[in-house]
């Protein structure tokens, strides 16, 4: 009875205490009495200077106590320090001071609670055993996540240096130049033809009213021409022209005058540029690109002004977290695989996909893979 009893009150706290206090704790009260000098910073997070023993009382429940024959000052519950912080450090480590203090709100609250359960033999229902069955799997659940966690962290300099030389593309920086050419060009209809009788001069009321659409020939018409313009600038850039002439070029034929765009992009990574301009990282310095054209927005030329390969020590972090982040999904896929359901019974599938891993802490980055 006991034993269920302190589990109970384990399950409980784990899940309503602990995942309310992923989101950002508010901030302490201030001790009574202690005035704040002005202008000082607190920081709520620290935990404070621990001025109690381990085996000294920081918890005590007045008016609740195992012995049904004490009252008054004589029953009362304590909770010490070791006892509190093996639960808070069991739950989560290193909690903050702020979700400590709510923590040992909640593990009042369910000590109390749980005991009135018991009293009314609650924990004699049938629900209560297939709660504590599901409660014990989503625990170990979570520990089992923690600890893959905390083997996937183990990445040692020969595997990153490894990872480094077979994705060597992926940590490339270069410097373009990138011509951008409208699909189309600014459009207005036919002109409106002049009706008999009308004198010369006159003026027609149509022209006070919003310029006509463009016909469909129209919009067909101009976006070939901006192609054949993609093509002669490509062709112009090869042959050494000037970029910036040529973007501008662009922008008049296009009738976007007053629009400027800079033609310099520094620092570009593959995994940074559109997965149909990614090719133009393997040109040469001083290569122009053919030209990329999207259907929506328009075409592109690159000119490659530079590349470099980034050192091993300036990426090492980022393909440290990489490998760990990879490692922990590769670990969660054989959890989540071959499983099937009974779709007569669950009904179809609606939204495919990887399952959620369990619950608990989140791998320690989740950075996209380089490609």
């Amino acid at each position: 009875m006991r034993f269920q009893y302190l589990v109970c009150v384990l399950v409980w706290v784990l899940l309503s205490c602990v995942a309310y206090g992923q989101t950002a704790p508010p901030a302490a009260p201030p001790t009574a009495g202690v005035q704040a000098e002005p202008g000082a910073v607190t920081a709520p997070d620290k935990a404070p200077e621990v001025k109690v023993g381990p085996d000294d009382t920081v918890i005590t429940l007045r008016g609740f106590c195992s012995d049904s024959k004490l009252t008054g000052p004589a029953c009362q519950t304590t909770i010490t320090r070791a006892q509190f912080e093996k639960l808070a450090e069991a739950l989560q480590p290193n909690m903050s001071s702020p979700l400590r203090r709510q923590l040992a709100t909640r593990y009042s609250m369910g000590l109390k609670m749980a005991t009135e359960a018991e009293k009314r033999g609650l924990d004699k229902q049938a629900s209560f055993e297939e709660k504590m069955y599901f409660a014990r799997l989503q625990i170990l659940s979570q520990e089992l996540s923690s600890a893959l966690q905390t083997d996937s962290g183990k990445v040692s300099d020969a595997d990153v240096e490894e990872y480094y030389k077979k994705n060597l593309p992926s940590y490339e920086q270069a410097t373009f130049k990138r011509i951008i050419v409208p699909r189309t060009k600014q459009l207005t209809g036919p002109a409106a033809s002049a009706k008999p009788g009308d004198k010369a001069g006159a003026k027609n009321d149509s022209a006070s009213g919003p310029p006509p659409a463009p016909t469909e020939e129209q919009k067909k018409a101009a976006e070939e021409e901006m192609t054949k313009l993609a093509d002669s600038l490509r062709a112009r850039a090869a042959k050494g022209e000037d970029p910036d002439k040529l973007q501008k070029e662009a922008y008049e034929a296009a009738g976007l005058n007053g629009n400027t765009v800079n033609t310099k992009l520094e620092n570009q990574r593959r995994s940074s540029l559109p997965p149909t301009h990614q090719a133009v990282m393997d040109l040469k310095s001083g290569e122009v690109s053919q030209v990329i054209s999207d259907p929506n927005s328009g075409h592109y030329i690159y000119i490659m002004v530079s590349k470099e390969a980034l050192s091993l020590e300036k990426v090492t972090p980022d393909i440290r977290k990489l490998i760990s982040s990879q490692r922990y999904r590769d670990s969660m896929q054989s959890f989540q695989k071959d499983v099937d359901l009974n779709d007569a019974y669950f009904g179809p599938t609606r939204n495919p996909g990887v399952p959620l891993p369990p619950k608990g802490r989140p791998p320690a980055d989740h950075a996209p893979d380089p490609d």
